[in-house]
This record gives structure tokens, sequence and C-alpha cells, in this order.
């Protein structure tokens, strides 16, 4: 009997013992918020828009100073769905967030994996959970509050992110009770991978063709290469040749602006009608300010990979003085339309290195010259540019418009640029 009570006694202990240790560790608690934030796309990408999300942030209830402990961040509802543009394809989509730890415990950074099925359009947006370990430091209720993040997607063309932040204050999160124990440590939130591209082009070109008076009406320009910067998405810019020619009618010109042909492949299928080209040709000598050219759509669908031209494209100049004046390319711009109705994406590539193609001798018209000088963006988004046969840049710069679409469309992630769209939610 002795002995039976003491297996027993001993049971007990060990139960009382395990329930004891079952009752220190705390487990996970989970706690929603929603809130509106304000994001910016990436440069080029539109203007900064707003929305509403749920982030749900979990972390034990409980523990003790000197502890480690796991805090995650899941995006329950994400302010839009994918626009009706593209599919975003499988883990390319990698968010990075900034958690809140009150108390005076600063931030928390937490990191997703690059993890997502393919996105449909008009699916809804999917991320992955962001993680990180946040190290106790001393006792009290540390709450635990979502704040700014990071949406990055990743092609093989350039890696492209979006930046949101809380518009106003963020209630709801979660709450650790810390107890008093061993003090010291830091806050780690983990590490996040991924990288900054960035790239110059350079590049000159000399000679030029003069197209004097007399009974002469056509007059053909040679090709000058052109560097393009399009930004932090096309890294190197791009290069391509652009030929200027001009035809006298009456007392104007009719400009004709040629790129490369079949150059590039196209890095997905494009309808009909997707690709509006357009180029500001710049006057110097005499006379100065700018002459718009610009051509029609592809008629077309061009399919995967197939080569892809730009329409040629034209405008008239009228002088407006007397002399000799050259003609040169300027800023290039693509009108991206990938469904009939949709709003275009304009994608301007600034024109860094050029020449001048053509010079004309010109007889002053009244109400002539170009158009007055502008300055372009300070960012650009990107651009389309022909390239000849050795160059690399066409096929990079029509993927930058593919890019562009996924980023304007979807890569936003959890916002559209397009308020056409907020109805559609």
């Amino acid at each position: 009997m002795k002995t039976q009570r003491r297996v027993s006694a001993a049971v007990v202990a060990l139960l009382l013992g395990g329930a004891g240790i079952a009752m220190a560790a705390s487990p996970a608690q989970a706690a929603e918020a929603t809130f509106k934030v304000k994001c910016v796309p990436p440069a080029g990408g539109g203007d900064p828009v707003e929305g509403e999300t749920t982030a749900k942030i979990t972390a034990p209830a409980s523990a003790k100073v000197g502890d480690e402990v796991d805090v995650s961040w899941e995006t329950v509802k994400p302010a839009s769905n994918n626009t009706d543009l593209m599919d975003i394809p499988k883990d390319a989509v990698q968010p990075t967030g900034w958690i809140t730890v009150g108390g005076g415990g600063g931030e928390l950074k937490v990191v997703g994996e690059k993890k997502n099925p393919p996105i449909p359009k008009k699916a809804p947006m999917q991320m992955s959970t962001m993680k990180g370990k946040l190290k106790l430091t001393k006792a009290g209720k540390i709450t635990l509050t979502p704040g700014k993040y990071d949406v990055a997607v990743s092609f093989s063309f350039g890696t492209f992110v979006t930046k949101c932040a809380p518009v106003g204050e963020v209630k709801g999160g979660a709450t650790i009770d810390v107890a008093a124990g061993t003090s010291g440590g830091t806050t780690d939130g983990g590490a996040t991978k991924g990288g900054t591209t960035s790239g110059t082009t350079a590049g000159n070109t000399t000679g030029n063709t003069t197209a004097g008076g007399g009974g002469q009406t056509d007059f053909p320009g040679k090709p000058v290469e052109v560097a393009f910067d399009c930004g932090p998405v096309v890294p190197g810019g791009i290069k391509t040749p652009v030929t200027i020619s001009a035809k006298k009618n009456g007392g104007s010109y009719d400009l004709t602006v040629k790129t490369a042909k079949g150059a590039m492949a196209a890095p997905m299928a494009l309808p009909a009608g997707a690709l509006k080209p357009s180029m500001n040709v710049k006057l110097g000598g005499a006379d100065s300010g700018t002459v718009k050219v610009s051509g029609p759509a592809n008629a077309e669908p061009i399919p995967d990979k197939a080569p892809v031209s730009l329409n040629d494209m034209t405008g008239t100049y009228k002088p407006g003085k007397t002399g000799k004046v050259t003609l040169s390319p300027d800023q290039l711009t693509i009108d991206v339309t990938m469904a009939p109705g949709a709003t275009p994406i304009n994608v301007p590539c600034k024109a860094t290195s050029s020449g001048v193609s053509l010079e004309l001798d010109t007889t002053a018209q009244a109400g002539g010259s170009g158009s007055p000088s502008t300055t372009g963006a300070t960012t650009a988004s990107g651009g389309l540019a022909e390239t000849g046969a050795e160059d690399e840049g066409g096929i990079k710069a029509l993927a930058l418009v593919a890019g562009t679409v996924i980023l304007l469309g979807g890569a936003v992630f959890t916002f559209t640029p397009w308020r056409r769209l907020r109805g559609t939610r």
C-alpha cells in the first residue's frame, strides 16, 4: 500500500510539475489591426495612392526579460485585387514590414519569403507572412503595432519596390506581458535580401546632314545613336539609332522619325494597339524648342518572343527663325494599353546622349517655331526603344514595358495606382 501511495504521489507530482511547465510556456496570441496606408509606387509609377489593409500580428501573450520571441505579420486583407491587365508570376513577391514596439522598444523588422502562388488577373493579392525575432530587454507590457512596409517584386530585368506607410494612428496589434528576468539584449528583426540597380548611359554621335535651299524638297537625315536614361528599372539604360528626315511642305516641314526595325523580341504576347510611340525632336541652331512626333499603335497582335518594331513617328515643323536649324532626337515616350478601354500607361525615357540627325536651312514663318523646351520628369519610369541587332537594349526596353505594366497594374501589390480600379474592389 505504501508503495502504491508513493507511486501515486509521484504521478501527481509529475502531473503538477508538467502542468506548471505548460503554464509557464505562453502560447502565441494574435491580434488584428485594420488601418489606412499611403503607397508610393516605383519611380515613374504614378501618384501615391491610399487604401485600407488588415494585418494580423502574432506573438506570445507573456514572456520574461531576456527571452527572444517570435513575432509575425500576416496580411489578412490587401487593399485591392490584382488588376485586369496581367497575371503575376509565382514566387515574385517579397514583403518587408516594420512593427512599432511600444514602451521605448523602437521598431522590429519582419521579412517574408519570396513566395506566392501565381496571381491571376482580378484575383486577390497574396503575400507571404513576415517574421522576425524580438529580444525582450525590460519588464512591462509591450505593444506590437503594424507600421510601414515595402513590397518588392523581382523579374529578370530588375527588382521593383513599392513603399507604404500608415495614414494616421494605427490602433490594434498584439501585446506581450513581460515579467522581470535576465536583462540585456537587443532587438533584431531578421534580414532582407535584395539589391538596387543603377546605371548610366553614355555615347556621342558626330556628323549631321545639312539640307539647303534651292528646289530640294526631300531631306533625309542620318542615323544617330541615342542613349536613353529610363531610371533604375533599366540598368545601363538603352541605346538605339534614330533617324529624322524632313519633306518640305510649303513653308513647313513634314518630319518622319524612324527607329531600328525588328531588333527586339516581345517578352509576352501583346494585343493590337498595345504600343503607341511618340518623341520630342529638339531644335537647335537658329531655332529652339521641340517638335512632337507620334506614330500609330501596332495594328496586329504581337506573339510572345516575336520581333517587334515601333511604327514611324510623324509631325510638322514650322520654322520660327531664318537660318540653319538642327534637329536631334530627344525624349521618347510609349503609351502602353493592354486592354481595350484601359487607361494608357505613360512610359517616358529621357535622352541623355544624342546627336544631330538633320540640319535644315530654314525661312521663318508666321506663327512658327517649335514648342518651348520642356524638362522631363526628375525620375523616369522607363521607355521602349529600338536597337541595332548587336544591342540587347531593345529586349531590355520591351521587357521594361512588360515590367511597367506589371508594376503599375499589379506590383504595387496591395494597391493599384489607377483610381479607375478602386471601384472594382
